[in-house]
């Protein structure tokens, strides 16, 4: 039975930009009236619009969708935009349905997207494939609110034919195309866009996003648990309101029990934002983008509702979603729901011996170069440290060696070398590695790198740590599809936290460890990725040689 109750707080009116006192009047889930207060009558707090997450991949929390969403509303968060393709590329449409399913347990208003991009490249080896067909039937489903980022900028700018099919398919439906462009600039930048992009996550500087602005694209500001972009682009919210909104794209677990969209709009109004234009981020351009069925505090519209303590902190004091009361003081009030487990996974043994690399002939070695908050690298020229006639990682120049497993079919290890982990002992290891989520590994030696794989591959995905030296091997089992656990935030969140604080503790000083490493596997952002099939040079679209 939709819920219908009053409430009297000081109104924000993102339309007329003004606050006023006031009462609504909720009924049968709709706001019914908004009656402002005699003068001189004054209330606590603020009543805003729910806050909308513009772009994240669910599959990131390592939580299932349910489990997403009872966290997210604790922080005035009432729908997201959900692009699905990390569970797509493990198992295909069973994959997106496995989401849409888990996503009509909750009122929190997910709207999904049609994967674009599965696999995101042919030089890897995924779990799955979702072709224009597949796509089009997705596309159909009233669930699927638009086409998910369309990551192979190459192929749209190359006239790639599946490429503009799944665009168009999209568009003859009346739904957006995101874009996935990072780095593109210029006249390519308005090609892209012109080809049907409509908006893009992936600026990382604010010259970029001003060239895609200009040519018509909204620009999503990420700021997630690795890609960190909000204090390059936050000035975009001024000079541009209508076109900008806010999105994490990633987000680990133990960051989302502290915060989400609130802790942005917290920092866009402290760096100067008008506050009206940074809520019109959070909630009314994402809502218009993507024709959500979310309420934005007017007459006859969802009461999608956050109560906050001030339009400065925004601390969530209570949310609503279509009227009914889902979070209150810190508290989630969305009920858990034990979740399906599915999975595409061939689990087998690493052995130290694979590890190994062959010095012969190499004289100089590419290596990857990781840089904090971002997800591009750069590519590095290093001499290699060279032990019984291999190539090792070199603890005291900080290069690593890093490994990429295929978990789908038995094949030889992928190996490169990575600079900036900064571990002096152990491995971590991941079977979140995007795009195609196969086992992705650094440390300091062959031993704890295949401990720490083969702690992945015992529990069919997960994250993990070892160190023979502190006798140390623990994992964070990822049992639904290799990238979600089937417990709560705060339970994942507790498991997470004790494997990043051994990675730190073992010398990385990322902040974020894990999410880091599993980009690095992402070949469709430049330069140097490693897939399980080998060194990938991500401008040329190229593979490359180890040695330079």
């Amino acid at each position: 039975m939709p819920a219908s109750f009053s409430i009297r707080s000081n109104v924000v009116d993102l339309f007329a930009r003004t606050v006023t006192p006031a009462e609504v009047r909720v009924a049968d889930g709709k706001i019914a009236a908004i009656e402002p207060l005699p003068a001189g009558e004054t209330v606590e707090g603020y009543l805003v619009p729910g806050f909308v997450d513009a772009h994240v991949h669910v599959e990131s929390s390592m939580l299932v969708p349910t489990e997403f969403a009872r966290a997210a509303v604790v922080h005035g968060t009432v729908a997201s935009v959900s692009d699905p393709h990390e569970i797509g590329n493990v198992l295909g449409v069973a994959g997106v349905h496995y989401m849409l399913e888990q996503g009509d347990q909750t009122p929190f208003k997910f709207c999904f997207g049609a994967p674009s991009c599965v696999p995101a490249t042919t030089f890897e080896t995924a779990g799955a494939t979702i072709t224009v067909e597949e796509v089009e039937t997705l596309l159909d489903d009233s669930r699927i609110g638009y086409l998910s980022e369309m990551m192979n900028f190459p192929g749209v700018l190359g006239g790639d034919p599946e490429c503009l099919a799944k665009i168009k398919a999209s568009q003859d439906r009346g739904k957006p195309v995101d874009g996935h462009a990072p780095g593109l600039r210029g006249a390519e930048a308005a090609r892209y866009v012109a080809a049907g992009m409509t908006t893009d996550h992936e600026c990382f500087t604010i010259e970029e996003a001003r060239d895609k602005l200009a040519a018509g694209c909204k620009i999503s500001i990420r700021e997630g648990s690795a890609a960190r972009n909000f204090d390059a682009l936050a000035p975009l919210i001024a000079e541009h309101p209508g076109m900008v909104m806010l999105c994490s794209d990633d987000k680990h677990p133990d960051e989302l029990e502290i915060g989400h969209i609130n802790l942005l709009l917290r920092r866009s109004v402290a760096q100067g934002a008008d506050v009206f234009d940074a809520l019109c981020a959070a909630c009314q351009t994402p809502v218009d983008h993507y024709s959500l069925p979310v309420g934005l505090l007017r007459v006859g519209d969802p009461a999608d509702l956050v109560e906050i303590d001030s339009l400065s902190e925004f601390n969530v004091r209570r949310t609503w979603i279509d009227g009914e009361l889902v979070a209150e003081n810190g508290k989630s009030l969305l009920p858990r729901i034990e979740p399906a487990v599915a999975n595409n996974f061939v689990a087998r043994e690493v052995r130290g011996e694979e590890l190994a690399l062959s010095a012969a002939g190499v004289e100089e070695l590419r290596v990857i170069e990781a840089i904090d908050g971002q997800l591009i690298t750069n590519a590095l020229a290093a001499r290699p440290k060279v032990h019984a006639g291999n190539v090792v990682s070199d603890v005291d120049n900080d290069v690593l060696k890093l490994v990429v497993v295929n978990r789908y079919a038995d094949a030889p290890p992928a190996i490169a070398f990575i600079k900036n982990f900064g571990l002096a002992r152990g491995a971590i290891a991941s079977s979140v590695a995007h795009d195609s989520h196969n086992v992705i590994a650094v440390g300091v030696d062959d031993t704890d790198l295949s401990t720490a794989i083969n702690l992945v591959m015992e529990n069919t995905g997960g994250l993990s740590a070892a160190s023979h030296k502190d006798g140390v091997a623990e994992a964070l089992p990822l049992p639904v599809a290799g990238l979600m656990a089937t417990g709560t935030c705060q339970e994942v969140g507790q498991a997470y936290g004790k494997l990043d604080k051994l990675a730190k503790g073992w010398g990385s000083p990322l902040r974020a460890p894990y999410m880091t490493l599993s980009f690095m596997a992402l070949l469709v952002i430049p330069a140097l990725k490693l897939s399980d099939k080998g060194l990938f040079d991500g401008a040329k679209f190229e593979f490359v040689s180890l040695t330079s």
